[in-house]
C-alpha cells in the first residue's frame, strides 16, 4: 500500500479559458514525521493554508494523542490529568486540513523521495496495516529526542524515563502503588518506619520539577483515602553530576531553587557521577549506594536512535543521534528534507555551541520551517533560523517558580521569582495551545483547564 506523489487535482482554467477545459495543478506533498512541539505546530500552520488547495500536508505519528513534553513530571506525579490535555490528532488534522497517519517511521528513500512506515500492530500482535511507502516532495523530521542514559550500566533496566505519555503513566501507576504499600504497612505498625524512596539522576530542569511535584503530589494523597501517608513518608533523592544544579540559569536562581527544593525536604547531591544502576539502588562514583524504590533517569537527551540506521538514507548525524542541519534547518545532505526541535543538531554562525533542546526552540523552528516551505513552493531561497532567546524558567509545582527572561533580547538576563514566574511559566503553554488551536479555542481551553482544576480532584489516581 502506498501513496503516490505528486498528487495532482483538476482545476479550472484562468482568464480566457473556456470553463469547459481544465488544466493539471500539482499538489506539493509536505510530509511531517512526528507530532510533538514542533511537528504539531508546524502541519498545524501548512494545513491551514495550504491542505485543502495547493498541497497535501501529511503527520506521520507513532502516538494517536499528543501532550506538551514539559509536562510529562507533572503527569507522572499525577498532579495532571493527560486525558483532559491531551490533543487527539484525528480530531486535530479534520479541523485544520492535513492528514493524519498512524504509525513509526522505519526508513527513508531519498532516491525516490519515499518514506518508509512500519506495519501498524494490534495490542496482540496482529497486523492492522501493512508495512507501506508514502511519498513526499518535502519531508521534516521532528520526532524529538530521548533520556541519554549514556551507556550507563543497568540504566536501561532498573530506572524510568519521562520521553512520552505511556512512560509518565507508567511512573504513576509505580508511584502509587508504593505509596499504597507504604500506607498500609503504617496502618499496621504506625511507629513503623516506611517510607517511598525515590532516587533521580539529573539536576536539570526536568529532574528539579518532578523532585517538586512529587511532595505535591504526597501531599495531596492524605486527602485522596491514604490517610496514613504524607509528604513526610516520601524520601526525593536528586542527583547531580556537575557542581550545581540548573546549569542553564544564573547561579543565584540555581541556589534560590535548591534551597526551596531542600525546604520540601528533596536531598539535593551535587558532584555525583552515577556509575551503575541495580534493582535496589543507585551505585556512585564515591562507592556509595543511593537504595530507592523508584529510579528516575533525566540526565540529559539525544536524538533516537533510528536516525543513525543505514535505513535513513545515509544523513548526517552527532554523536549523539541528532540529525545535523544548516542554519536554514534543512538537512546537510538534502535540499527537501528538514529537520526540527530536539531531533537536530543546529549550531548557527557565530555559535559555539548548538541551539539548546527546548520548547521555545521547538516553537520558533516550526515558524522558520513553515516560512521556509512556503518560500520553496514560490521558487525562492530558503532564509536562515534566528533563535531569539526568550529566557529558561523552572517550576517548583505550586511552591515556587524560577527563571530568567529575555535572553538576548535585551543583550541580558532579568532574574524572576514567585508569582510572576508563575504566570510567565504557565504562559509558555497558553502560547503553545494558540499555536495548535487558533485564539479563541486555546481561550475556551484554558477557561474549561480553570474550572476543571476546581472541580476535579488535585490527585489523579487512576
Amino acid at each position: 500500500m502506498s501513496i503516490e506523489a505528486p498528487r495532482a487535482q483538476w482545476a479550472a482554467g484562468g482568464p480566457g479559458v473556456d470553463h469547459g477545459e481544465f488544466r493539471r495543478v500539482k499538489k506539493t506533498q509536505i510530509v511531517v514525521v512526528g507530532g510533538g512541539a514542533a511537528g504539531l505546530e508546524l502541519v498545524t500552520r501548512l494545513g491551514a493554508k495550504y491542505g485543502r488547495e495547493s498541497g497535501q500536508i501529511t503527520l506521520v505519528e507513532k502516538y494517536r494523542t499528543h501532550i506538551w513534553k514539559p509536562l510529562l513530571h507533572e503527569v507522572a506525579a499525577g498532579s495532571l490529568d493527560a486525558n483532559l490535555d491531551e490533543v487527539g490528532y484525528r480530531s486535530h488534522c479534520h479541523r485544520w486540513g492535513y492528514h493524519f497517519f498512524l504509525g513509526t517511521l522505519e526508513a527513508i528513500d531519498r532516491a525516490r523521495r519515499e518514506i518508509v512506515v512500519a506495519p501498524l500492530l494490534d495490542v496482540d500482535g496482529r497486523e492492522l496495516i501493512g508495512r507501506h511507502r508514502i511519498a513526499y516532495d518535502y519531508l521534516v523530521i521532528a520526532i524529538g529526542s530521548v533520556t541519554n542514559d549514556f551507556g550507563t550500566p543497568g540504566a536501561s533496566s532498573h530506572c524510568l524515563f519521562l520521553d512520552s505519555r505511556v512512560d509518565a503513566d507508567g511512573f504513576r501507576d509505580r508511584l502509587l502503588n508504593q505509596c499504597l504499600r507504604v500506607s498500609r504497612a503504617l496502618s499496621e505498625d504506625p511507629a513503623a518506619d516506611a517510607q517511598v524512596r525515590v532516587a533521580i539522576v539529573g539536576g536539570g530542569a526536568t529532574g528539579v520539577e518532578l523532585a517538586a511535584e512529587l511532595y505535591n503530589a504526597a501531599s495531596a494523597l492524605h486527602d485522596s483515602g491514604l490517610e496514613d501517608f504524607d509528604e513526610s513518608r516520601l524520601k526525593v533523592t536528586l542527583l547531580e553530576a556537575g557542581p550545581r544544579i540548573l546549569p542553564a540559569l544564573p547561579e543565584k536562581l540555581a541556589n534560590a531553587a535548591r534551597e526551596e527544593l531542600e525546604a520540601l525536604g528533596v536531598i539535593v547531591q551535587t558532584e555525583v557521577r552515577v556509575i551503575g544502576v541495580t534493582s535496589a539502588a543507585i551505585r556512585t562514583q564515591s562507592g556509595s549506594e543511593i537504595v530507592a524504590d523508584l529510579k528516575v533517569w533525566a540526565a540529559g537527551v539525544r536524538g533516537p536512535q533510528i536516525l543513525q540506521d543505514p535505513n535513513m538514507g545515509g544523513l548526517e548525524t552527532t554523536a549523539s543521534c541528532q540529525l545535523l542541519v544548516r542554519p536554514t534547518l534543512q538537512v546537510t545532505r538534502d535540499d527537501t528534507i528538514f529537520a526540527i526541535g530536539d531531533c537536530c543538531s543546529c549550531t548557527l554562525p557565530g555559535a559555539a555551541r548548538p541551539v539548546p533542546p527546548r520548547a521555545q526552540v521547538a516553537h520558533q523552528m516550526a515558524a522558520r520551517t513553515f516560512d521556509n516551505l512556503a518560500r520553496l513552493m514560490r521558487g525562492r531561497a530558503p532564509r536562515a533560523f534566528v533563535y531569539r532567546d526568550h529566557g529558561s524558567l523552572v517550576s517548583l509545582s505550586r511552591f515556587s517558580t524560577v527563571g530568567s527572561l529575555m535572553g538576548n533580547l535585551i543583550g541580558g538576563r532579568m532574574a524572576i521569582e514567585g508569582r510572576i514566574a508563575r504566570f510567565v511559566y504557565k504562559s509558555l503553554y497558553r502560547m503553545h495551545l494558540f499555536a495548535i488551536h487558533g485564539l479563541m479555542r486555546g481561550l475556551a481551553l484554558i477557561l474549561i483547564g480553570h474550572v476543571s482544576r476546581i472541580l476535579r480532584p488535585r490527585l489523579k489516581l487512576h
